[in-house]
């Protein structure tokens, strides 16, 4: 049970997931303008390479470590509300770029970004689940909802092209201010309220693990990738992932109202979607940034240039997204995970095997593989809605959010580690 407004018109609905995934373009926009923009960044500011790994690293790792505690507080205090309020922290964020002059304030900005990007994301996501109550419905939303994620991806690289070409890097921030003005101004009108109406009481130690839990494995993860396994720092941050994230995981299954209903793991389906959700986003999370990094340090291209020459695996996921419901519906939904996990590993794949010197050919062939492949998020997102409740649709929404994140923040986390130790 959730407490909403009355059922809304089908225009309304859909009037109100223009607003939602306009949102999730936009978040997403903003993860892939800084793969274009970061190779300016570096050169006006000459940050080490800690610093660069962590402009990249610390919007994943704050937006990560976030997502439980406000998912469930958005539950309490009204999704819509959250969601209004992500859009004034994200454009207010944005904004201070221009304040910025050095690395380090280049880092507390994304950390900010985070922190709206964590009351923006997992809110898109339940409100759907409690916009559109048809399951069939739900899923072309859905479908729609991951396409506009495509989009943004697409677009992303060219607007920070065309931006870097004329301006400088802080252009790449500031266009999401008057978007996410606008956002507020639709949000007020077309959003419908809800929240669940018997939350329980606030765990505050629960809330307190699952953010040192989630900070510590990224940041272990990190010090592995570059300083290797016998790293103290990452021991001990390893050791105390494990005993919060552990403690935080008992604790929310012995409790009757828990901050994270991990009880829907009990689902196979839903664990299918959170799994497939997890290693798409920490390939896709690695690859595109080192592909940024490589076309321009590596084949010269300008920003520009790289954003078009990234688009391929954009513009294929925004093909297979929309069509992915469709197809499940037909073959069934496991088929189409299994199909598009099989075709972005064959993407991944070509990259391997693909003769050196790389050109750039075989590049784009494995990125439309790659881009087809992540086509079938549109379904994981369905399966892992599909059946919960609307009551713990914030939490659905926040393990969803949590395994795309975590997982792109651990697939940069790795990869751009060894890459900087490397290279």
């Amino acid at each position: 049970m959730t407490i909403t407004t009355p059922p809304l018109s089908a225009k309304r609905r859909w009037a109100g997931l223009a607003v939602l995934s306009a949102s999730l373009l936009l978040v997403v926009m903003d993860m892939t303008v800084l793969n274009v923009a970061l190779p300016a960044i570096s050169e006006d500011l000459r940050p080490s390479s800690v610093e660069l790994l962590w402009i990249v690293d610390t919007y994943g790792l704050v937006l990560a470590g976030l997502l439980v505690t406000v998912s469930a507080f958005g539950d309490r205090w009204g999704r819509k509300r959250m969601l209004l309020t992500g859009f004034a922290v994200f454009g207010l964020a944005s904004l201070a770029v221009l304040l910025v002059d050095d690395p380090a304030e280049v880092i507390a900005v994304r950390a900010l970004l985070g922190v709206g990007g964590a009351m923006i994301m997992p809110s898109t996501l339940s409100m759907i689940r409690n916009l559109f109550p048809d399951p069939g419905e739900r899923a072309k939303a859905l479908g729609v909802w991951s396409a506009m994620a495509a989009v943004g991806a697409a677009s992303g690289p060219i607007v920070a092209g065309v931006l870097l070409e004329r301006f400088t890097w802080h252009a790449a921030f500031l266009v999401n201010v008057p978007v996410m003005a606008a956002a507020i101004a639709a949000g007020l009108v077309l959003l419908p309220e809800s929240r669940n109406p018997g939350p329980g009481r606030w765990d505050a130690l629960a809330t307190v693990l699952s953010m040192a839990g989630m900070v510590a494995l990224v940041y272990a993860v990190k010090s592995f990738g570059k300083y290797g396994p016998a790293s103290a720092s990452a021991l001990v941050a390893a050791a105390v992932a494990a005993v919060t994230l552990g403690w935080f995981v008992v604790r929310c299954l012995r409790r009757p109202d828990p901050l994270l209903e991990l009880r829907l793991f009990r689902s196979g389906p839903f664990s299918a979607g959170v799994t497939t959700a997890l290693t798409t986003a920490i390939a896709m999370g690695a690859v595109l940034l080192l592909l940024a990094q490589w076309m321009q340090l590596v084949q010269g291209y300008s920003p520009l240039e790289t954003g078009v020459r990234l688009l391929p695996a954009a513009l294929a996921a925004l093909v297979a997204s929309p069509l992915a419901p469709s197809l499940a519906a037909r073959v069934g939904a496991r088929t189409v995970l299994a199909g598009g996990l099989a075709v972005t590993a064959a993407g991944f794949l070509l990259l391997f095997v693909a003769p050196a010197p790389l050109g750039y050919w075989p590049v784009a062939g494995a990125l439309v593989l790659i881009g087809l492949g992540n086509g079938s998020l549109a379904i994981a997102s369905a399966v892992i809605m599909s059946g919960t409740p609307a009551a713990k649709s914030g939490s659905a929404a926040a393990i969803e959010e949590t395994s795309y994140d975590i997982g792109g923040a651990l697939g940069v986390a790795v990869l751009g580690s060894v890459a900087a130790a490397v290279y």
